[in-house]
């Protein structure tokens, strides 16, 4: 193992507490067959290389989701270790935009 490699991986996760117009929070559950399936979730994914905390939470709504939104203030940054993978997870809070959440990478959706 090199100096450079670490166990268990670690993955930097952009994470979008998203409002909609009726001060509703949008939530998803990840599809049954994936690691952690059928678990609820804020959305978001894996930042990219060469993409900043707000452009990976832009690009993951908009693929998972369909819709477009504005990332705002930094909310909270939490680090946590899976026995699998270390995450790091660094919420915003978002407001709806454009667009009809559609579930087009999880199993479903639901605002609160």
């Amino acid at each position: 193992m090199s100096a450079t490699s670490s166990f268990p991986p670690h993955k930097i996760i952009g994470v979008a507490v998203i409002w909609n117009d009726h001060e509703q929070i949008l939530i998803d559950r990840r599809r049954p067959e994936g690691v952690m399936g059928g678990l609820w979730e804020f959305p978001g994914g894996k930042i990219e290389p060469g993409e900043t905390i707000e452009e990976c939470i832009q690009r993951e709504i908009k693929e998972e989701l369909g819709i477009v939104i504005a990332v705002g203030e930094h909310l909270i940054t939490i680090d946590h270790t899976y026995t699998h993978l270390r995450v790091t997870l660094t919420v915003h809070q978002c407001r709806l935009i454009t667009g009809v959440p559609q579930p087009l990478e999880c199993d479903e959706i639901c605002a609160f």
